[in-house]
């Protein structure tokens, strides 16, 4: 499985995004292809952290919510397009 926006563009580490309107970032993926042993994936199937420092701080989004209508792609950093 992908981890996808709504726009179907791929979610990548350092994208700025939108959550539920404020500004943020994404701060980790955990890829239970890529990464098996990551706890976040042991203990939720996998996922997203968002930084979003305005309202939630941080937030997991867990693989099963994507795509999300509550995340929104703004725009890719040079961190996201290397990876």
């Amino acid at each position: 499985m992908r981890f996808v926006y709504e726009s179907g563009e791929q979610i990548k580490k350092g994208d700025r995004v939108l959550l539920h309107g404020n500004p943020g970032e994404i701060e980790e993926i955990a890829d239970p292809a890529k990464n098996p042993d990551d706890w976040l994936v042991k203990q939720y199937g996998g996922g997203v952290m968002v930084i979003e420092p305005k309202v939630f701080g941080r937030l997991f989004l867990k693989l099963a919510d994507f795509p999300s209508q509550e995340l929104t792609f703004v725009s890719r950093s040079s961190e996201g397009i290397s990876n």
